[in-house]
């Protein structure tokens, strides 16, 4: 497996396929996913958005995308980590998030936050973050739709 944090172009059509992939978004999800990529490429640091990409044999089989808070000094959002669905439970998910991690400490961060569904269906994303170190600080009722809430986790990084 190697890493990457550049963004190249076609990574948009690797973005749109992963997500896609992943069976856990809505079809109006994934061109946020994809626009965040084309900005990048676009302005570059600029964006604000910074990302990492898991490759075998140079095929991107995850990603994730982070960026510091505005008007924050040292919080840092994890927008989006995705693998493959028949890619998971081969550590990708845990080494996309070690190399965040990372990446937000060089940068001066302090804390990663991340935001996710309440949903049934995203029982194994929370319990991913949790077995990452993220605990859960705040938790918003039908913030997505009725019977979807909005879980917000954090992880103070040393």
């Amino acid at each position: 497996m190697n890493f990457r944090c550049d963004v190249r172009p076609g990574d948009e059509q690797h973005v749109r396929r992963m997500v896609a992939s992943s069976g856990f978004f809505r079809l109006d999800e994934i061109p946020v996913a994809v626009e965040l990529v084309e900005e990048a490429l676009r302005k570059g640091a600029a964006s604000g958005y910074s990302f990492v990409f898991a490759e075998e044999e140079g095929r991107p089989l995850g990603y994730a995308c982070f960026g510091l808070i505005p008007c924050t000094l040292s919080s840092f959002d994890l927008y989006w980590i995705v693998v493959e669905q028949e890619c998971r439970g081969r550590g990708i998910g845990r080494d996309l998030m070690m190399r965040v991690e990372e990446a937000v400490r060089e940068s001066g961060g302090r804390r990663v936050y991340i935001e996710t569904s309440t949903r049934d269906q995203y029982a194994p994303t929370r319990h991913f973050y949790e077995r990452c170190g993220y605990a859960k600080v705040a938790e918003l009722p039908d913030f997505y739709a009725d019977g979807d809430g909005k879980a917000v986790f954090c992880r103070q990084l040393d």
